[in-house]
């Protein structure tokens, strides 16, 4: 459990730090949340044809209402988290593989829910805006990053067939 916790934290300072470098800024977590916001606007827009994407800004036409996609709002946090401890647990390559694709599906899954409901819901109260934003969907984020990790060790194979 300590080598678990220790390689945990020491993966996440790790992918952390790199994640605040500008190189990786720049070339990926920027295109990455655009991409993020193209695709909320892309869904928002099966609905509602009031809907403008720009950059790392989902914009309602008809009201001007917009949510800027922010760092720690884009789901990076969330799934560098569930991929250092992936990393830390003593798993077979294949099935850490599996979990980090099935966990990025479910981290960014969640996320474009946050995303479109935070459009909406930003049209609709300020108040309730900054509180589901704050507090609601930040919780859920590093919740789904949880379960995901734990449906994941359910999954492994126990030791008697990982030989």
């Amino acid at each position: 459990m300590l080598r678990f916790l220790l390689l945990f934290l020491l993966v996440q300072g790790i992918l952390f730090g790199v994640e605040m470098l500008q190189p990786v800024q720049t070339f990926v977590i920027l295109p990455w949340t655009s991409l993020l916001a193209d695709v909320s606007g892309w869904l928002i827009s099966a609905f509602d044809s009031n809907v403008a994407t720009s950059g790392k800004v989902v914009r309602s036409t008809l009201n001007g209402f917009a949510v800027s996609i922010e760092p720690g709002c884009n789901g990076v946090e969330a799934m560098i988290v569930l991929l250092a401890a992936i990393i830390a647990f003593p798993a077979p390559l294949v099935y850490k593989l599996k979990g980090l694709l099935w966990g990025f599906l479910a981290i960014q899954g969640m996320n474009l829910l946050r995303v479109i409901s935070l459009f909406y819901l930003g049209q609709w109260s300020r108040e309730l805006f900054d509180w589901a934003h704050l507090y609601i969907w930040q919780a859920l984020i590093m919740l789904d990053a949880l379960v995901v990790f734990l449906i994941w060790i359910r999954y492994l194979p126990g030791e008697e067939s990982a030989v």
